[in-house]
């Protein structure tokens, strides 16, 4: 399995990196990101977050599973369930369980005071 990075990156500076690994023939690691930190920090919870862990390198999972792992109400975890998988985080199978298909996750998150 391989890792999932999640980072804050403009369209600008993602298409620059997908051409730059075409020119140079590179495959591109697994990657998800948002635009803003303000959008990764307030989609990845810690909640949702922990649904990530519980997911990942575990197959599909079924929500009630998922709840008992995690350790919240299902309804909850249902909801920020279906979350993750609105935003594509997180896919659902055809007999609706919860599936990851990463092993772990790499979390980027830099900024710096403009000069």
């Amino acid at each position: 399995m391989e890792t999932l990075t999640i980072e804050v990156a403009t369209d600008a500076q993602i298409n620059a990196r997908i051409v730059q690994a075409v020119e140079r023939n590179e495959p591109q690691p697994p990657g998800y990101f948002f635009g803003t930190e303000e959008a990764l920090l307030d989609t990845l919870t810690s909640n949702r977050f922990a649904i990530l862990k519980a997911l990942a390198g575990a197959g599909p999972i079924g929500v009630r599973e998922l709840a008992r792992r995690v350790g919240r109400d299902v309804r909850a975890v249902h909801a920020d369930a279906q979350r993750l998988a609105l935003i594509g985080l997180i896919d659902k199978t055809p007999n609706g369980k919860l599936h990851f298909p990463y092993d772990g996750v790499h979390l980027e998150l830099n900024w710096r005071v403009a000069a």
